[in-house]
């Protein structure tokens, strides 16, 4: 406030807050004062009224602009959505009126008895419930096109009112203080709430008679109710008693209530601050205050956006990234939350220091508290920065001195840090801790700036049991091993030798020298070298050496064959089948190997398969058992008992036929 409109401008070109600004909206404002806004349901648009003239902005996400402008008649008291995007529109302004949009523009308007000041759209009927300056409730039906019968309630003036959207019951707030809610089916009054009463608490002091000014509903149970007074209820529909009552501390009414359901919080408002705090335990999430008062706040739906309409041309959006992810036509705020967070940078001011009373009381500059060259701001004051020099140099003379030595503890405590820790070395794969502690020192020496620190396997808990259960020791002997790192040898006996002095200087207990360890030598350097050269020689080795144990193990195996006598193995063969040979057994396993096209090829040249098609286009298959010898063997059986009988019955037939013969002669 007391810097020169030049000094001004020069910081808030190094301000880095300025420059990381983002305009998500192209020309997102009113031209005085914003007072509702809202969201689609649809998530595309976003619609703010204002003034001066009246007016309403509409802008697409989609494109990041202002879609449309229309100018009204009077102020607006509040306005409502009606479909899933801007083609039906409610308006309710100050002179009584209630004006309808559709996507073209302006479509019907109408005029209620008294100056209204709420109103809430009952889906199920196509009713608009309509409260204000009167003790009536007037419900206008968008079908019919016509008003109804009015809900005649105990309230001498209503503020507010909102909808259930589980259940539809309707709720009304009082200029009196009361919640009265009526059932749209019966158009009875089911209950009724004195909000007045029960937020009056021992903490609180109130001036007047709290009337409800604010009114949400919360899934089929839950309801919230702001007051006059700046206090918060939480009720359970099922009890008469608030489950919580959060004061705001202002005395300001209550303008705007929302619930966050990711983290259980609500979002109350009044036109000083926003304040975010658990519906369950009342705690304070966190809260804002903008520069200029609040009249609306709108949460855009399954995010962490927050959208403000203020006594201000600006309409301001905020973006809390633990409320939710980004919408998804501005996610690209993700990625830049997540830059920020990496590299945060703090404002540092270069010609002003921040100073506290017992600062200059150690500097000795007491006397200057209420001179022009102090500036007071919060609890101490700003300074030049030339003077805080001066003074700190004349206060301690010797402070270059200790910040020298202060730098040169901590570069050896720096070095001490790089030191392999004797005490942290595993019982288990000890050569890998150390060639993973070997490979961190040397990152550590080559890394360059912009690379991260990447974590160490050591502390990672994932892979904690790596280095303590036995059963993941790795085998160095196995064929794998060896052929994957040839040259594990020759580096394997520099660990085991270094393994084995840090064993005895665990033995011993030695302290560990103050001496900073010393740069790799030359040989070293040459050894590796000579290593990488030597690479495909030592894989020929292991190969070879691979070989000879499994020639000898080979021999080892036909000892113990020609040891071993060899033993009558049994076979038993199924129910109903002969055996022949091993032989069938064997085409059978080569019948089996070949395709399913080959078997059909083979079975329809055999006959036992026909393959023909039908008169719809498929193709009909028609198989034919094979039969076993002992199922044909019993088939020729019954054919010659067949025949037999047929024998037996004709030579019977014959016999009866020559004796009736010789009676009818006798």
């Amino acid at each position: 406030q007391w810097l020169s409109d030049r000094k001004k401008r020069a910081l808030q070109k190094k301000d880095v807050d300025i420059r990381r600004r983002i305009e998500l909206i192209q020309d997102f404002e009113m031209p005085t004062v914003s007072t509702k806004i809202k969201v689609s349901r649809d998530g595309q648009y976003i619609m703010a009224v204002g003034t001066y003239k009246p007016r309403i902005r509409c802008f697409d996400t989609y494109q990041l602009s202002q879609k449309f402008e229309r100018c009204l008649d009077s102020e607006v008291v509040t306005f409502e959505i009606l479909s899933d995007d801007y083609s039906k529109i409610v308006f309710l302004q100050c002179g009584r009126f209630v004006e309808f949009h559709s996507q073209h523009g302006h479509y019907y308007k109408t005029r209620i008895p008294k100056f209204g000041r709420d109103f809430s759209y009952h889906y199920p009927s196509c009713d608009l419930y309509f409260v204000g300056a009167s003790s009536e409730v007037y419900r206008l039906n968008l079908e019919q096109g016509r008003f109804l019968n009015s809900l005649q309630t105990d309230a001498a003036e209503s503020n507010v009112c909102d909808i259930n959207p589980v259940h539809y019951l309707f709720a009304m707030g009082t200029a009196e203080g009361k919640v009265e809610c009526w059932d749209p089916r019966t158009r009875n009054r089911v209950g009724l709430l004195d909000c007045a009463l029960s937020s009056v608490t021992a903490d609180t002091e109130i001036d007047g008679l709290p009337s409800v000014s604010a009114l949400k509903f919360d899934g089929a149970l839950n309801m919230a109710v702001g007051t006059s007074t700046g206090q918060v209820l939480l009720y359970d529909l099922r009890s008469s008693n608030p489950l919580i009552v959060k004061d705001h501390h202002y005395g300001l009414p209550i303008k705007s209530i929302q619930f966050q359901h990711q983290l259980d919080l609500i979002i109350s408002a009044d036109s000083r601050i926003i304040k975010m705090w658990n519906k369950d335990t009342g705690k304070i999430f966190t809260s804002m205050e903008p520069e200029y008062d609040i009249n609306d706040v709108c949460l855009y739906p399954n995010s962490g956006m927050l959208m403000t309409a203020n006594e201000a041309p600006k309409m301001n959006i905020y973006y809390i990234p633990v409320l939710g992810p980004a919408p998804k036509w501005c996610s690209f705020l993700d990625n830049l939350t997540e830059e920020l967070e990496e590299n945060p940078e703090s404002t540092v001011y270069d010609d002003y220091k921040f100073v506290t009373r017992q600062d200059l009381e150690n500097l000795g500059l007491a006397h200057l508290i209420g001179s022009s060259l102090l500036r007071a701001y919060m609890h101490g004051f700003f300074m030049d920065i030339r003077l805080y020099h001066k003074a700190k140099m004349m206060a301690n003379p010797f402070a270059y001195e200790e910040y020298r030595r202060e730098k040169i503890r901590q570069k050896i405590e720096e070095t001490r840090a790089q030191r392999v820790q004797l005490k942290k070395l595993p019982k288990v794969n000890k050569e890998l801790a150390l060639k993973l502690i070997e490979e961190e020192e040397e990152q550590q020496v080559t890394r360059k700036r912009k690379q991260r620190n990447l974590p160490s396997l050591l502390k990672d808990d994932r892979f904690k049991v790596m280095f303590e259960n036995p059963d993941f020791q790795v085998d160095e002997q196995s064929e794998e091993f060896r052929l994957l790192n040839p040259l594990v040898s020759k580096i394997s006996e520099k660990r085991k030798r270094k393994l084995k002095i840090l064993e005895e200087l665990e033995a011993r207990e030695q302290e560990e020298e103050e001496e900073p360890e010393g740069k790799a030598s030359d040989a070293e350097s040459s050894e590796s070298s000579d290593d990488e050269k030597g690479w495909v020689e030592e894989v020929r080795k292991q190969r070879k050496l691979l070989r000879q144990e499994e020639k000898v193990k080979r021999q080892e195996r036909f000892k113990e064959d020609q040891q071993t006598l060899l033993k009558p193995q049994f076979f038993e063969i199924k129910e109903g089948e002969e055996f022949r040979s091993f032989k069938d057994s064997a085409k059978k396993q080569k019948l089996m190997k070949k395709t399913l096209g080959d078997r059909l090829k083979l079975e329809e040249k055999l006959g036992t398969l026909n393959v023909s098609d039908t008169t719809v286009g498929s193709k009909q298959a028609t198989f034919k058992l094979k039969k076993s010898e002992q199922q044909r063997k019993q088939q020729e059986a019954e054919k010659q008992h067949r025949r037999e009988r047929k024998t037996l019955r004709r030579s019977a037939n014959h016999l009866k036929s020559k004796r009736g013969r010789g009676r009818l002669f006798h």
